[in-house]
């Protein structure tokens, strides 16, 4: 189950990196969560705890677009459930 979500949300992360519309900053930081996420050297709950704090200050970001913000939201709620 745990390897699904992750996959879920990394797809989520590289459509956000993949995204013109979104700011930079935030395009960053789902890269930089995605690229977490996959690295197999940590353990699972410091990468996940790790990527929970990141994206939750982006998703604080007045510049965020809604769109994204939705999408972030949903990444957040995915990880939780892990």
């Amino acid at each position: 189950m745990s390897n699904q979500t992750i996959d879920e949300v990394s797809e989520i992360l590289e459509y956000i990196k993949e995204n013109n519309t979104v700011p930079r900053n935030i395009r960053e930081a789902a890269s930089d969560s995605k690229d977490l996420l996959n690295d197999e050297t940590q353990d699972q709950s410091v990468k996940i705890s790790t990527v929970l704090t990141k994206l939750d200050e982006i998703s604080n970001d007045p510049n965020i677009p809604v769109h994204a913000r939705t999408l972030i939201w949903e990444v957040l709620s995915k990880l939780e459930s892990i």
